[in-house]
């Protein structure tokens, strides 16, 4: 048998695939738990689910499934155009976000080229960069927060692009306004600068990159409807842009990238607004009291302006492994560099409340916490 590493691309060989969150199907499989006895606090899910006029609008669509979708995603970019105060010309429809990331490799990087990143930052901005060829120059993170000047400062000849996640997956951190602007102020205006803000709707006060967007500036901001819109299984996101840049983009999707039945949940949860409301008092309350809880057992974590927590607990894949066996799936840092902390999802009340009770069963957590 030949050996394919000889005509495949060489770069390919250190390409670690993407570890998503374990499913509640394979944990209760592989344990022989039922899976109502599982609860997933591991993939930044909605604990509530879609919207109430998603799932109703998405039964209907299914009604149409033998017909190809609108290969243009027409209605849901011009909502989504017409809720920010932008045209249909400035949205492009993703299978989830991450498939615009790739849109933009495509578009833009080269063998030999480089993207710049936070250290600690989404993985996949790498993985992308690393399918194309490209380096990524991971910049350390103090205090697991990006910092935008290191990052200019990393930026070299070969730089093509710049990834901001805001707030960052998985630490939780917020850049500001003050300090995006002074990082736009000086990065050179052909670097496509990819704003990453799939956690946006559950700030209060969000920084607003926009703005750059309709200055015409070298600027793609991301969001999905995966998290605060609960429709994770459909993979549906969007990329916002300057016309110019999102016709370089569409030049690199394939057609019907966005199935019908997504676009159709997408239109009718983007305009339901009580729900997200919903959504995100749940995530607030939920956030908050997790962190109190972690203070008073004496475990480190990082302040969350997402729908998660990552918080130190000394082994991580230990950790994780008890609670699953537990019927608790939380996420395993290690991929990331951190195999001393954990990310926690937040759930309903109920399912905060268990984690935290199973979480203080483990030794060396239940002497910090009864101390």
């Amino acid at each position: 048998m030949s050996d394919l590493w000889q005509t495949a691309h060489p770069w390919l060989r250190e390409l670690v695939s993407y570890e998503p969150g374990k499913p509640i199907e394979d944990v209760a499989r592989e344990l022989g738990l039922r899976p109502e006895q599982i609860i997933k606090l591991a993939s930044n899910e909605n604990p509530l689910g879609p919207s109430p006029k998603a799932l109703a609008a998405m039964r209907e669509m299914l009604e149409r499934a033998h017909f190809y979708p609108d290969g243009g995603g027409y209605y849901l970019r011009e909502a989504i155009a017409g809720k920010l105060g932008l045209t249909r010309g400035h949205v492009i429809l993703g299978c989830g976000s991450n498939e615009i990331i790739e849109f933009i490799g495509k578009a833009f990087l080269n063998p030999g080229d480089d993207i710049v990143a936070s250290r600690h930052a989404f993985v996949v901005y790498k993985l992308m960069a690393t399918l194309f060829g490209a380096r990524t120059i991971e910049v350390p993170d103090p205090g697991y927060a990006h910092d935008l000047d290191a990052m200019l400062a990393a930026i070299t000849p070969q730089t093509k692009e710049v990834f901001i996640a805001n707030p960052n997956n998985p630490t939780g951190t917020l850049c500001s306004q003050e300090q995006i602007d002074r990082f736009m102020a000086r990065v050179p205006e052909h670097i496509v600068v990819v704003f990453d803000e799939a956690y946006y709707e559950f700030l209060p006060e969000p920084p607003d990159t926009l703005k750059y967007v309709r200055e015409g500036r070298n600027v793609v901001v991301l969001r999905t409807f995966s998290k605060i819109q609960g429709l994770a299984n459909l993979r549906i996101g969007y990329g916002l842009a300057k016309p110019e840049l999102i016709d370089v983009l569409q030049k690199t999707r394939q057609p019907f990238n966005a199935n019908g039945i997504a676009q159709a949940g997408a239109l009718a949860g983007l305009l339901d607004d009580e729900h997200q409301q919903k959504t995100r008092e749940l995530t607030w309350e939920g956030r908050d009291f997790l962190q109190r809880e972690f203070a008073a057992m004496g475990l480190e974590f990082v302040p969350s302006h997402a729908n998660f927590v990552l918080v130190r607990v000394g082994d991580g894949k230990r950790v994780f492994t008890e609670l699953m066996k537990r019927g608790i799936i939380i996420r395993d840092m290690t991929a990331y560099g951190l195999p001393e902390w954990v990310r926690v999802s937040i759930g309903t009340m109920e399912q905060n409340e268990r984690f935290l009770a199973e979480l203080k069963t483990l030794p060396e957590l239940a002497r910090r916490a009864f101390a």
